[in-house]
């Protein structure tokens, strides 16, 4: 998944500094562009953090446009703990707890660019 960013540094600065990610890759090949991912720890989900206005042969620099990226639901085993270690490293919520929903619990927060993420534990009749 690509999401398009203002700041490449600050995006990745948010993601494994508050959103808990790690850095998948950061190659910058010789005259090309730097293309940095990150991930989930211990997951296969690469999210390809793409610097806004970078010119390059597959349409992301005229097409992709910051907060335009789809929403990141990410399951969780413990919402609490999860909610309570994202906002201790200072990922703010659109909410004050997960909100209740017939399907489980849910909670969203945006990073520096709009791109919404949520993290969501599904209740034992919806796992």
């Amino acid at each position: 998944m690509t999401l398009v960013a203002k700041d490449q540094e600050a995006a990745l600065r948010f993601y494994t500094e508050k959103a808990g990610f790690e850095k998948k890759t950061d190659p910058t090949p010789p005259g090309g562009r730097r293309r940095v991912t990150v991930g989930p720890k211990g997951q296969d989900l690469e999210l390809a953090l793409f610097q806004l206005g970078t010119e390059g042969s597959d349409g992301w620099s005229s097409h992709g446009r910051p907060g335009s990226g789809p929403p990141l639901v990410l399951r969780v085993d413990d919402r609490r703990g999860a909610f309570a270690a994202l906002r201790s490293r200072g990922v703010e919520f659109k909410q004050i707890q997960p909100e209740g929903h017939p399907w489980g619990t849910s909670a969203t927060f945006s990073d520096p660019d709009g791109n919404f993420s949520s993290i969501s534990q599904p209740s034992a009749t919806w796992s």
